[in-house]
């Protein structure tokens, strides 16, 4: 298991200790590339139980997004919200999704947004 890069676990616990979501970041894992605004963990959980809560199917999962996070240490996992897989040149979906990353999986990574077109 190769170590975290130190640059990003830095950046991840800047975001949890500010409770700030404008931090936009671009990684690279398992070969897929995700853009969007990382978020705190406990913003995150909170905002994925909202979503699950309004589903009639889903709604039963919430309560494990509700439940505190454990931590010990620095963060292990990003956490994006308003992000998008880039496929090509389209991003899915749309609208933005809820992605959670282990930064051990990240082989690559770019601060900022990366824009695509549906041109």
């Amino acid at each position: 298991m190769p170590k975290p890069d130190e640059l990003i676990v830095a950046i991840a616990a800047r975001v949890e200790s500010g409770q700030s979501n404008q931090m936009s970041l671009t990684v690279v894992t398992g070969g897929a590339v995700i853009t969007g605004r990382l978020a705190p963990e406990a913003m995150w959980r909170q905002r994925v139980s909202e979503v699950l809560k309004d589903s009639a199917d889903l709604g039963e999962f919430s309560a494990v997004f509700d439940a505190p996070a454990k931590r010990n240490g620095p963060p292990t996992h990003l956490h994006f919200h308003v992000a998008r897989i880039l496929q090509g040149a389209m991003g899915i979906p749309e609208t933005g999704g809820m992605y959670r990353v282990a930064i051990e999986d990240v082989s690559a990574w770019s601060m900022g947004d990366l824009s695509y077109s549906d041109h």
